[in-house]
Parts: structure tokens; C-alpha cells; sequence
């Protein structure tokens, strides 16, 4: 891979991904919504050329991409959060911009399309994510992204584009959405806040950013054409254990409540990828354990 597209270019996986790239020494189009904040580093990178970049305006972008790409990477979603998650006119829109981002790696020259999925795909279920698991996804982003996938496999082929998918679960790192677990809890650790939480007896995935994008990057090189990919760690924990060793990274002597919540109503116990099919078709591996992971969005934190 020589150049690549990415979508979405400022959220926290993208970002990860643009780093990982450049690091690699491959020419990257990042494409950000129009007045949208660019301030990371990468920006600064001769490699990288930032285009704004609506994603209604994906398939008219082909225009100010002078260069054939080589992969296309798709982040851009609208409706990510809240009761946006089930605005089934915005979801729906969602569908269209894909295969917009299919158009525009179809103009470029790309010969692959990576998409972001995501785990809501499979929807409820407690057994480990393959490629192969029912997907029955209950929410409406759930369903846009499913069907995204499949319309995008779809019209890829058609237009001679090697496709796939990748099917997300727990990612966190830098410029993770300040609501999620790790980076509330993270973040009342940090300030000497008490944290509550529920018995965290379920089993989750974690995956850090910075390996996430790692495997982006080898999906697009090597992945193989049709393929689903769950991404997660593969190495599933308990939640209390992940909540011990953010408090430990913080601070040993730190008070958490574990076991001071109830669970949610129809709370998942069970959410874990399995990563063999990845691993075999590209040879990832995660390389940060989840307290390296920890560490590094700590460090980060306290940079800001």
C-alpha cells in the first residue's frame, strides 16, 4: 500500500490508523467534516493531505484526490450516540453514504474497501464473536451497519473492489468518547473521584486504539475479499478486573465501588471476539496488553 483514503479521519480509531500509516510511510487523504478541528499531530505530516469533506460529499470528493489510492478506509457515521443510535431516517442515510465511499474508492482507483462494522451488528447474544455468528441486530444503528455491509460487499464487487468489514467491539485509547467506561472511570480515577459500578461479573473485550488500527492497516493489505472481521483483543476478562487495573494505573489506594450499581435491563454478560480468522488472513496479534493500553491513555489524559 502506498496511498490510502480514510474517512472519518478525526475519530479515535481513524486517528490511530493515520498514525499507524504514516509511521509505515504510506500517503494518507484524511477526510474531516467541513470546520472541523484538526489538531493533531499527524496533520502537521507531509504525508498527509486533509480534505474537508462532508459525508453527504463522499462521491464528489473524488475530484480533489489527485492521486490513484490503494485502499479506502471508512469511519464516517452519523448517529454514533444516544437516541440518535435508533433514528431510523438518519441510519438510513448512513446506508447511502457507504456506498458513496464505495464510489469514491471506485474513483480512485482503490483496489480494496475496508468498512467499519460493529458489534451491534450481532445484537443480542452471549458467545464469542466469529465471522460466522448470527447477526440479528435490534438497534438502529445496528441495523444500518449490517446492512451497510452487506450493500457495500455488494456493490464492491461489482466495481472489482476487493471488500471488508470489520465488525468492532470495545476499542479505547486517545480521543475515546468521554461517556464510555474506560474513559468516565478514567477520568473520575484521575480527578480522586469515588466510581461506582455495578458487580462487573460480566465478560468483556478490550482492544487498545493504537492495535485496533494496526489491524485496520494489515486488513487492508492483506484482508481477505468477502471477509467479516470481529476485532477485539481475543482475550476476554471480567469487567472487575479491567475496572482493578485502571484504579491500580491510577492509584492502588483508590476507593472503587464495585457492586454498588444494579445492572441494566437486559445488561450483555458476555462480549468477546474471536480474532482466528483475522489472525490467520493477516497474521495480526494485539501488542499492547490491556494495562499497556491503560498506561498510554493515561498518559495521554494527563497530557491534555
Amino acid at each position: 500500500m502506498k496511498r490510502a483514503i480514510v474517512t472519518g479521519a478525526t475519530g479515535m480509531i481513524a486517528s490511530a490508523l493515520i498514525r499507524n500509516l504514516i509511521s509505515n510511510n504510506i500517503e494518507v487523504y484524511a477526510l474531516c467534516r467541513p470546520g472541523e478541528e484538526k489538531n493533531d499531530e499527524f496533520f502537521k505530516s507531509p504525508l498527509v493531505t486533509a480534505i474537508d469533506a462532508d459525508i453527504s460529499e463522499l462521491k464528489e470528493t473524488a475530484e480533489k484526490i489527485t492521486e490513484k489510492c490503494d485502499v479506502l478506509y471508512h469511519f464516517a457515521w452519523l448517529g454514533t450516540f444516544g437516541g440518535d443510535r435508533n433514528a431510523a431516517y438518519m441510519q438510513s442515510d448512513n446506508i447511502r453514504y457507504t456506498l458513496d465511499a464505495v464510489t469514491l474508492a471506485g474513483k480512485t482507483g482503490c483496489e480494496c474497501f475496508v468498512g467499519a462494522g460493529s458489534q451491534a451488528e450481532y445484537g443480542e447474544t452471549n458467545e464469542k464473536l466469529t465471522p460466522d455468528t448470527h447477526a440479528n441486530p435490534v438497534t438502529g444503528y445496528g441495523i444500518a451497519k449490517y446492512t451497510s455491509g452487506k450493500l457495500s460487499r455488494l456493490y464492491a464487487s461489482q466495481l472489482g473492489i476487493r471488500h471488508c468489514w470489520v465488525r468492532i467491539l470495545s476499542v479505547f485509547g486517545q480521543k475515546g468518547n468521554p461517556n464510555s467506561i474506560i474513559m468516565s472511570s478514567l477520568s473520575k480515577m484521575l480527578n480522586g473521584e469515588y466510581a461506582p459500578f455495578t458487580k462487573a461479573e460480566q465478560t468483556w473485550d478490550f482492544l487498545h486504539c493504537d492495535d485496533a488500527a494496526q489491524a485496520f492497516r494489515l486488513i487492508g493489505e492483506k484482508g481477505r475479499d468477502g471477509a467479516v472481521y470481529p476485532l477485539g483483543s481475543g482475550q476476554p476478562r471480567q469487567l472487575c478486573d479491567y475496572i482493578k487495573a485502571m484504579r491500580d494505573a491510577v492509584n492502588p489506594e483508590l476507593k472503587i465501588g464495585i457492586g454498588d450499581l444494579p445492572y441494566n435491563e437486559n445488561q450483555v454478560m458476555y462480549l468477546a471476539a474471536d480474532i482466528s480468522a483475522l489472525q490467520k488472513d493477516t497474521g495480526f496479534a494485539p501488542s499492547l496488553s490491556f494495562e499497556d493500553g491503560i498506561r498510554r491513555t493515561i498518559d495521554w489524559m494527563n497530557s491534555k
